[in-house]
């Protein structure tokens, strides 16, 4: 597959979501990138801005199987992952698999449920399998988690564990929508639209993320894009309003993303605007901001836009 082709599918993709999920074509397209690019994400807005309803579509245009677990202050580490029940008749100890075992995972509202329930995503995020009793289970091929989240303000909230923020490829924000969004969600209800018969068009085939995310590793990437990349992650490590800055982990998502979105343009080569585009999608979520700064008003992401201003781009100044 070349870049034309993996455009037109991109496209084609990102259209069939957003002919549902209206006013939101920002956050489809980071969420089909992440996909692509073999990472998972997290999307934080207050409820009822259709995040349960964009996964759900995802997952019919991309033809992958579908599970949902809803997060709650009770819900338990095998109530994500299944355990061993004994079987009376055989005498046995049988493996029940949990909601974890799909290739699309719905994270609802994870961050309703205590660290310890978050933290049995880790192993699944990072490893691409499940361990327990021992027994290691590989997961199907794709995963990916979309979890979503509400505002820490909101009632009821833990905050996420840093090491499972970290695995986040992407930290989405989706805002309400425009006025002529909202008022054409509802003419379609009017129309008779029901979220819950959802039935859109498989776009893509798991051979064709695989062949896409070929096609995005083999976008070139000059060494002067790579110290761009490493001094805009090296940034948040010395600024003055972050307390703690982002890991390598981050220079590999800017890289393997930034590859992505140049295909997505039809691109052969990565150029500067690629990695400034997802800049705030990969870091936001994986710095931690000075009390004084927070307090001050200061956000993640006008760190990251001020960080993106100071830093010159390969070829110019910033």
């Amino acid at each position: 597959m070349d870049t034309a082709e993996f455009k037109q599918k991109f496209d084609r993709a990102v259209a069939e979501v957003s002919s549902v999920v209206l006013g939101q074509r920002d956050v489809v397209e980071h969420a089909l990138l992440a996909a692509i690019s073999g990472g998972h994400v997290l999307l934080e807005g207050v409820p009822g801005l259709g995040k349960t309803l964009l996964v759900r579509a995802l997952s019919q245009v991309l033809g992958c199987s579908f599970n949902r677990i809803q997060f709650t202050p009770d819900l338990m580490p095998s109530d994500v992952t299944g355990g061993n029940i004994f079987n009376q008749k055989s005498g046995d100890f049988d493996f029940i698999p949990g909601p974890v075992f799909t290739q699309l995972l719905l994270a609802d509202e994870i961050n309703r449920a205590p660290a310890k329930t978050q933290s049995s995503l880790l192993e699944a995020m990072q490893e691409r399998s499940v361990t327990t009793d021992g027994v290691t289970r590989p997961l199907p091929v794709p995963f990916l988690v979309l979890a979503t989240q509400n505002p820490l303000e909101s009632q009821g909230t833990y905050p996420l564990p840093e090491a499972q923020l970290d695995r986040f490829l992407l930290k989405v924000n989706v805002a309400y929508p425009a006025f002529e969004v909202e008022k054409a969600l509802l003419h379609a209800y009017v129309a008779g639209f029901d979220p819950q018969a959802l039935t859109l068009t498989q776009i893509l085939s798991v051979d064709d993320l695989v062949a896409m995310r070929e096609t995005a590793s083999r976008v070139a990437v000059d060494h002067s894009i790579l110290d761009y990349i490493t001094r805009l992650v090296l940034a948040t490590r010395d600024h003055k309003s972050i307390d703690v800055g982002a890991s390598p982990r981050a220079s590999v998502g800017l890289l393997v993303t930034a590859r992505t979105q140049a295909a997505t343009q039809g691109r052969s080569f990565v150029v500067p605007d690629d990695v400034k585009t997802l800049a705030r999608s990969i870091l936001r979520h994986r710095i931690v901001l000075y009390p004084d700064a927070e307090l001050e008003g200061i956000s993640p992401d006008d760190v990251i836009a001020s960080i993106l201003v100071e830093t010159s781009v390969p070829g110019g100044v910033a």
